[in-house]
């Protein structure tokens, strides 16, 4: 898998990188986050929504809606699944790392997804991305297996507890948290997934 960075050309059917707003507070918050051995994410942390940029987040690229800043931090290698949401998702890099990224469009009519359509891109420390709501993503991966830590910014109640179980449309067998829509590899056996990932379970290693 060839490897891009968010600063190619390639990079813009996905997300963009962001500008203009100063994340130093926010990237020295996140190095008092816990960072496992595997990966850990947590939706919504105060000090991180308390730091003066989180607010400048919420202006900017959220247009004032109610948001949430987490974290995903840990050690991966494995795309293992795809997500999506019905609105952008803002990153922050601590460290360096990788996204693996695809494109909802792709997604075939009976919820498989060939994972061979994806694309890699290195994140490196202190840029802050935005990937669009059409973009299919999930845990960041290592860079040289480093660790990864990531703040992780979307609107508020984003992937928190799934509502009660509805068919309404054939999408909603996907809904697997509240605004998270989850498509996962059968190796690796997340409990209540749709499993509909076709190919390999991509690895950055």
């Amino acid at each position: 898998m060839k490897l891009f960075k968010v600063t190619d050309p390639e990079f813009k059917a996905y997300g963009k990188v962001i500008e203009g707003i100063d994340v130093t507070e926010l990237l020295e918050a996140l190095k008092e986050t816990p960072c496992p051995d595997d990966v850990v994410y947590v939706p919504s942390e105060e000090k991180l929504e308390a730091c003066g940029c989180t607010a400048q987040i919420q202006y900017s690229l959220f247009g004032g809606m109610p948001i949430q800043a987490g974290y995903c931090n840990g050690n991966n290698h494995l795309l293992n699944a795809v997500e999506y949401h019905r609105d952008s998702e803002v990153n922050v890099a601590q460290t360096d790392m990788i996204l693996i990224l695809g494109k909802e469009q792709d997604i075939q009519k009976d919820h498989t997804y060939d994972t061979a359509k994806m694309e890699a891109f290195l994140v490196p420390a202190g840029t802050m991305s935005e990937v669009y709501a059409t973009t299919l993503h999930y845990a960041p991966c290592n860079v040289d297996g480093r660790k990864f830590r990531a703040a992780v910014i979307l609107p508020k109640g984003t992937n928190t507890e799934a509502p009660a179980p509805q068919r309404n449309t054939p999408e909603d067998v996907l809904l697997f948290a509240r605004n998270k829509w989850l498509i996962a590899h059968e190796e690796a056996q997340i409990e209540g997934a749709f499993v509909g990932l076709i190919g390999e379970n991509l690895s950055v290693e």
